[in-house]
């Protein structure tokens, strides 16, 4: 299944970006130029706004696509080019619910050099041939009529997959393995496909009912529970493995109720979600009292450790132990020295 965005000519503003990836080329002119080219490249980035906000590791490049493919063979990596623009849900969902999870972002960024197009921008991009094309020339030749739409290149230029339009993250991570396993020349993508993504994970999030109601603030009273506020997202197999294990066992229960529970989606409140710098779902943030936040998960954790995140919280183990890990183990071996069976796993 793939969930495609038609073009919509609009501009977007620039998404934030942190500890930023270079391409060679880039890396070689500001070597060699110093700090006055660091402000230039910075301008030559923004110059052409991205129509999504992407992660924080998205290389910055010239464009000369010549250069990145060689670059990203050194490191035997291989490039791939996400085309993107505003108003897209589809292109934030790749965002917010692709690349947030992480088996795709180690995949992503240990094999290829991901680099941003905005299909309506205007930077210039050298295409393989030497020929040189703004961004939206460049998107019509070659083609792209859907938003997202994901180009992988070989190590020669020519391209080893193309996807157009969304794919859910099991069928993304599949395309990510594909090419990263040079398997273009063996395998016809459609039949991988099928060999190995047998299901989906749920295209919706899952309701609970310790969860506070969505009018409800979040404001903190003195004396009050803790917040635990968890960020989700559809097509997400580690959350549905957290409420299908772990949200139903007796041990997670007993924690819960101790705490006020707020869920949200990725893409609900954006300015609070980007200043919590949320990278990964399921994310579980946990705030005191007073509204300050002390302690977070980002990983679906097993339900031993998940009961252990809620309980260093609310039993305010954290003011005294500033190690999770070595509450973990003291909880752990209070729970054998009591005769109970303690199983890190399961």
């Amino acid at each position: 299944m793939r969930e495609p965005c038609i073009e919509n000519e609009k501009k977007a503003p620039h998404g934030g970006e942190q500890r930023p990836y270079y391409t060679g080329i880039v890396l070689r002119a500001l070597a060699a130029a110093g700090l006055f080219l660091l402000s230039l490249a910075a301008s030559a980035q923004v110059a052409s706004p991205y129509a999504i906000e992407h992660p924080p590791w998205f290389a910055h490049s010239f464009l000369d696509l010549r250069e990145d493919i060689a670059d990203a063979t050194r490191d035997g990596k291989r490039l791939l080019l996400y085309f993107g623009q505003d108003g897209c849900p589809y292109c934030a969902r790749l965002m917010q619910t692709n690349f947030t999870q992480r088996p795709i972002v180690d995949k992503a960024r240990q094999h290829f050099v991901v680099i941003a197009i905005n299909i309506w921008g205007d930077r210039e991009v050298t295409w393989v041939d030497g020929t040189r094309l703004g961004e939206k020339a460049f998107a019509r030749q070659l083609g792209i009529q859907f938003t997202p739409t994901l180009v992988f290149f070989d190590e020669k230029g020519n391209i080893a997959l193309r996807l157009n339009g969304y794919y859910p993250p099991r069928r993304f991570e599949a395309a990510l393995d594909y090419v990263a396993g040079r398997m273009e020349s063996r395998h016809a993508f459609g039949e991988y496909l099928k060999g190995v993504v047998k299901d989906e994970a749920s295209p919706t999030l899952h309701a609970e009912p310790f969860f506070l109601p969505p009018a409800r603030s979040l404001a903190r009273q003195p004396g009050g529970k803790p917040l635990a506020v968890l960020f989700e997202t559809p097509y997400c197999s580690a959350c549905d493995e957290m409420h299908r294990e772990g949200f139903q066992r007796p041990e997670v229960r007993a924690e819960l109720s101790k705490v006020d529970i707020a869920r949200f989606a990725l893409g609900e409140l954006d300015q609070w979600v980007r200043a919590l710098k949320i990278l990964y779902t399921p994310s579980i943030v946990f705030f005191d009292a007073q509204g300050r936040e002390v302690f977070r998960t980002e990983a679906y954790l097993r339900p031993f450790h998940l009961a252990g995140a809620f309980a260093y919280v609310s039993s305010g183990a954290y003011l005294k132990e500033p190690s999770f890990q070595r509450f973990l183990q003291a909880r752990a071996e209070h729970m054998r020295e009591q005769g109970k069976t303690v199983d890190l796993w399961k």
